[in-house]
C-alpha cells in the first residue's frame, strides 16, 4: 500500500483555465499579444476598469505565470511572460467559440477588420496578410510540411536574398493557429527575422497604437514581387 503522505504531481489545467475564464482577464492576455510591455494605467484603461481592479488582475496573471513584470523607476511595467505563452493565447483564440460585440462606429468597424488583416503577433505577423504569406511560401516552396513546418534550402537562399542575416543556419521555424482566420501562419525565429525586416523596410508601418500594423505601398510592391500575392490579399477590404 502506498503512503497517504506520498504525492504525484500532475498538471494542474483547471487552475489555469480558471486565470483566462475571467473576460478582463482574457481581454488583457490578447492585448499583450502585441508583445509590448504595458503600464498598470495602460491596462485599466484598456480593460475600461478601476486601476485597482486592474491591478488586481495582473496579481493574479503574474503569480499564475502568464505575465512577467518589471519596474521601470516608479512603474510597474507587465507583458506575456515568454513566446510560449503567446502561442498558447492565440491557439486558445483561434478556438474558441465567438461572441457578437456592438460595432458603434465606422471607426471601429474598420479596427476590427485592420486586426484581421494584419496585427502584431508577439514577435511576428498575423492576420489574413501573414495566412497568405504563409501559403504562397509553401506553393513556392519555401516551406516543407513533410514532417511538421520547416525551411527548406530555396527558403534559406530566399531569406539571405531579402537581406536576412544568418539565414543558413537552419533556424526555428513553426506555426501558430489565426484566430481571425483558423488556419495557421508562420511563427518563430523565421517569421520574426521576415516581420522585422517588413517593419525594417518600412513595407509594413506601425497602426493606431494597438497591434494593428499597415500595409504600405511599399509593401504591396514588396509581396506581389517576393511572393507574388495577388491584389486581393493584399487588402484588408
Amino acid at each position: 500500500m502506498t503512503s497517504p503522505d506520498v504525492h504525484a504531481e500532475e498538471p494542474d489545467l483547471a487552475s489555469l483555465g480558471a486565470l483566462l475564464a475571467d473576460r478582463t482577464r482574457a481581454t488583457i492576455c490578447l492585448a499583450l499579444l502585441d508583445g509590448r510591455a504595458w503600464t498598470a494605467s495602460e491596462v485599466a484603461r484598456l480593460a475600461g476598469v478601476a486601476p485597482s481592479t486592474a491591478t488586481s488582475h495582473l496579481n493574479r496573471l503574474v503569480a499564475g505565470g502568464l505575465l512577467a513584470q518589471e519596474r521601470r523607476g516608479r512603474h510597474r511595467h507587465v507583458r506575456l511572460a515568454d513566446p510560449g505563452i503567446a502561442e498558447m493565447i492565440e491557439a486558445l483564440a483561434a478556438r474558441a467559440p465567438r461572441r457578437l460585440v456592438p460595432v458603434r462606429s465606422l471607426t471601429a468597424a474598420r479596427r476590427h477588420r485592420a486586426v484581421g488583416f494584419a496585427r502584431v503577433c508577439y514577435d511576428h505577423l498575423g492576420g489574413s496578410l501573414a495566412v497568405a504569406m504563409t501559403d504562397a511560401m509553401t506553393a513556392r516552396g519555401l516551406l516543407s510540411w513533410e514532417s511538421g513546418p520547416a525551411l527548406t534550402a530555396s527558403g534559406a537562399a530566399w531569406l539571405s536574398g531579402l537581406g536576412i542575416a544568418d539565414a543558413a543556419g537552419r533556424p526555428h521555424v513553426r506555426t501558430c493557429l489565426d484566430w481571425t482566420e483558423r488556419r495557421p501562419h508562420l511563427a518563430g525565429a523565421v517569421a520574426a527575422a521576415l516581420f522585422h525586416r517588413a517593419l525594417q523596410a518600412s513595407w509594413l508601418v506601425p497602426g493606431d497604437g494597438s497591434r494593428v500594423v499597415r500595409l504600405t505601398e511599399r509593401g504591396r510592391d514588396a509581396f506581389r514581387r517576393h511572393l507574388g500575392l495577388a491584389d486581393e490579399v493584399l487588402t484588408t477590404g
